[in-house]
C-alpha cells in the first residue's frame, strides 16, 4: 500500500469516527432533551395554578432560578443541533464536535441545577425547610457524583 493510500485510509478512519461521535452525541441529547423540555413545560404553567400565589419569597427566587437554568439548559442542549444544521457540509466536523461537546457538558450541568432546585421547590412547598434542603442537597450530590465524578475518576485510572 503507497503512503497516500496509507494517508487516505487514515483519513477515511478519521471522518468515520467523527460520523460515528456525532450521531452518539445526537443520540445522548435525545435522551437528555425530552426531560428538560418536561421540567420547563412544568415550571411555564406553575405560576398560573392557583396556589402560587401563596408561596414565600424565597419559593420565587428558587422557582425563577429554577426556571432560569431550565431555560438554558434547553438552549444548550439544543444548539448542538442548530450548529449541525447550519454548519452542514461546511467540513468542520471536528471543530463542531468540540464546541458541541461543550455545550452538552453545560446543558447537563444546568439541568442539574433546574431538577435540584425543582426537588428543594416541591419539597418546601409540601414539608418545610430542612426536608427541602436535606433532599435538594441529596439529589445534588447523586447528580454531581454519578454524572461528573465517576466519569471524571475513570479518566484518572
Amino acid at each position: 500500500m503507497s503512503a497516500e493510500e496509507q494517508k487516505q485510509r487514515h483519513a477515511e478512519d478519521e471522518q468515520q469516527r467523527r460520523n460515528r461521535e456525532l450521531i452518539e452525541l445526537l443520540n445522548e441529547l435525545r435522551v437528555a432533551l425530552p426531560g428538560v423540555q418536561v421540567l420547563f413545560a412544568f415550571l411555564l404553567i406553575v405560576p398560573f395554578s392557583q396556589g402560587f400565589s401563596s408561596v414565600s419569597p424565597q419559593q420565587r427566587y428558587v422557582y425563577f432560578a429554577t426556571l432560569l437554568c431550565t431555560g438554558i439548559s434547553a438552549a444548550l442542549l439544543i444548539a448542538p443541533s442548530s450548529h449541525h444544521r447550519l454548519l452542514w457540509r461546511q467540513h468542520a466536523r471536528e471543530e463542531r464536535l468540540k464546541a458541541a461537546n461543550r455545550l452538552s457538558i453545560g446543558g447537563l450541568a444546568f439541568l442539574a441545577l433546574a431538577m435540584i432546585g425543582a426537588i428543594f421547590l416541591i419539597t418546601d412547598v409540601l414539608f418545610g425547610g430542612v426536608a427541602a434542603a436535606v433532599s435538594a442537597c441529596g439529589l445534588g450530590a447523586l447528580l454531581v457524583w454519578y454524572w461528573y465524578g465517576q466519569p471524571l475518576l475513570s479518566l484518572r485510572k
